[in-house]
This record gives C-alpha cells, sequence and structure tokens, in this order.
C-alpha cells in the first residue's frame, strides 16, 4: 500500500503539533511554597516564566532572604537578570528582613516596593526552573509570614506570574491538635482549623 506525500505530510505536522502542545502543558506556572519542615521553614519553587511585557534593567548578585513586611523574597542565590515592573500584595506578614541559612538551585526573586523581578542571568521564557532555600530553627511566626497564597503579574500570559503559597502542615495525629497545636495546622487546601475540634475531626474524617 503506498501513502501519498500529502498523507505523510499531514502525519509530520499533526506530530509537530502534538509535541509543541505537550512541552506547552509541561511548563507550569512558577509557584513557590513555604513551609514548616521539622524545626526549619522551607522555601519550594519551581515552573516557567514568560518574561514579555517585562523591561531588563540589569545584571546583579542576590543572596537568598526574605522580607515579609515588604514583599520582597529571593529563593535562591546566584547571579540575576532585573526586570520591571511587576504588581501585587504589597506584604505577605509583618517580619523583617531575614537571610537564609542555605539555599540551592535557580536564583528567582521578586521586590514589591520596587515592582523588581529576578532571574537567573540569561534566562529565556519558557525555561523550567527549580529551587530552594531553608531557614534554620524557624518557625511561621519567627519570620512574620501570614499564611495564603500571594501573586505577582505583570501581564494576562499563563506564566507571566509568580505565585507564593504559604502553607502549615496537615495533621497526622490527634495529638498533633493539642495543646494548641492546631492554630499551627491546616487543611490540606490550606484553609485553617477554627479550634481544636476542627483539626481533631479533620484526622479522624479528612474533613
Amino acid at each position: 500500500m503506498r501513502t501519498s506525500r500529502l498523507g505523510l505530510l499531514a502525519a509530520t505536522v499533526v506530530i509537530a503539533v502534538t509535541w509543541e502542545l505537550s512541552l506547552r502543558s509541561a511548563q507550569a506556572d512558577y509557584i513557590v511554597t513555604l513551609e514548616q519542615v521539622g524545626p526549619n521553614v522551607v522555601a519550594t519553587g519551581s515552573g516557567a516564566f514568560d518574561l514579555t511585557g517585562l523591561s531588563f534593567v540589569g545584571t546583579f548578585a542576590s543572596g537568598a532572604a526574605m522580607n515579609p513586611s515588604t514583599s520582597i523574597l529571593a529563593v535562591a542565590s546566584g547571579t540575576v537578570d532585573d526586570y520591571v515592573t511587576i504588581s501585587g500584595p504589597s506584604s505577605f506578614g509583618t517580619g523583617g528582613a531575614t537571610v537564609a541559612s542555605s539555599s540551592s538551585g535557580d536564583a528567582v526573586a521578586i521586590s514589591g516596593p520596587t515592582g523588581e523581578f529576578f532571574v537567573p542571568h540569561g534566562y529565556i521564557s519558557g525555561q523550567v526552573l527549580s529551587d530552594s532555600s531553608t531557614y534554620n530553627n524557624a518557625t511561621f511566626s519567627s519570620l512574620g509570614v501570614t499564611p495564603g497564597t500571594y501573586v505577582w503579574t505583570w501581564g494576562p500570559g499563563a506564566d507571566q506570574k509568580f505565585t507564593l503559597e504559604i502553607k502549615f502542615p496537615t495533621p497526622n495525629n490527634i495529638t498533633q491538635c493539642k495543646s494548641n497545636g492546631w492554630r499551627m495546622l491546616s487543611r490540606a487546601n490550606g484553609t485553617p482549623f477554627k479550634n481544636q475540634g476542627e483539626c481533631i475531626e479533620y484526622v479522624n474524617t479528612g474533613r
């Protein structure tokens, strides 16, 4: 059986389009999750950005740190390219400046007061990034962060935003809910408990 050149061309186009769509679907929005992990607070980020609509400012060195009261968060240390202008929440807590104990991965940062956005030097839109930083012997309270979801944007596109999710851990047993432990826990969707009873009910029923 012979296949026409037109048929082969059509099949090639279908394969190319499918591959492109698969690639796009793999490029998820960049999200940073801030969580209590044992005695430490850990920030973990991953995803891609679309720099369309931003203006390049320059190249600088950045260190992993945060300042919740002024919406400053640098997830990892490294050389970064500075872009403007982004818009979003003016704070994600009441805490002051704290330098991370350690960090690794791609340097990504935001500065709310100046509307600046930082990505690894030479970054090209669509590249997937991953990074993390650890604040030793810290809690949400000591860092002054407020649980919730915070989003900074610079356009309507899917990857034209920086999302920060601050989540309390979920309880695994009733003991964690007691002695005011429920105040530092939440449901898997991030919603807090109003009292110890709600926390215990969640452990028993998942609701």
